[in-house]
């Protein structure tokens, strides 16, 4: 390995670790102020994001696991942290492989098949970790359910956008490889 390539592996692996230490510390604000755990969660998947652009991969994974399990470990409340391990931390990485395939109607129904397994094991674990058990609950989670999936399309669209941005206008600015 000649020392243009070691020097290449060593700037990747940097970056891959301060994008995982930034997002390990987005986490650790949505934590601490429980108003934003949600926000953070989707914050610190822009660093996922990031990984997917600029390395693509392992690096991605790698950004993952190294945030979800130092967030699930270090967080005081481990709300964001799952919520990262669940979803937001490996969607930005499956987006860009559903986005590959043909059709957009094959793209969203894997796209909410992937939210709603996800919204299912965020439920279960929300309901077995605070112990809820009522029949007026069945229509909350009814309720949220439907108001979370409405809100992943708004989400999975401003991804994209978001995206497309920092492809097309910011990613020169910041000459990473």
């Amino acid at each position: 390995m000649n020392l243009n390539e070691r020097s290449d592996k060593i700037r990747k692996l940097t970056v891959c670790a301060m994008m995982s230490a930034l997002g390990v510390v987005t986490l650790y604000i949505g934590s601490l102020i429980e108003v934003l755990d949600i926000s953070m969660a989707v914050i610190a998947s822009l660093f996922v994001i990031f990984a997917v652009i600029e390395y693509g991969g392992a690096a991605p994974w790698a950004v993952y696991a190294v945030t979800g399990v130092l967030s699930a470990v270090l967080l005081p409340n481990k709300f964001p942290a799952a919520m990262y391990l669940l979803f937001f931390g490996f969607y930005p990485i499956l987006k860009e492989k559903i986005e590959k395939l043909r059709g957009r109607v094959i793209q969203w129904a894997i796209k909410e098949a992937v939210f709603n397994v996800s919204l299912v094991l965020l439920m279960i674990l929300a309901r077995w970790l605070l112990f809820l058990e009522s029949d007026m609950l069945t229509v909350v989670w009814i309720v949220f359910f439907l108001l979370a999936n409405g809100t992943f399309v708004i989400y999975d669209i401003a991804l994209t956008r978001l995206i497309s941005l920092y492809v097309f206008k910011l990613r020169k600015k910041f000459r990473i490889k």
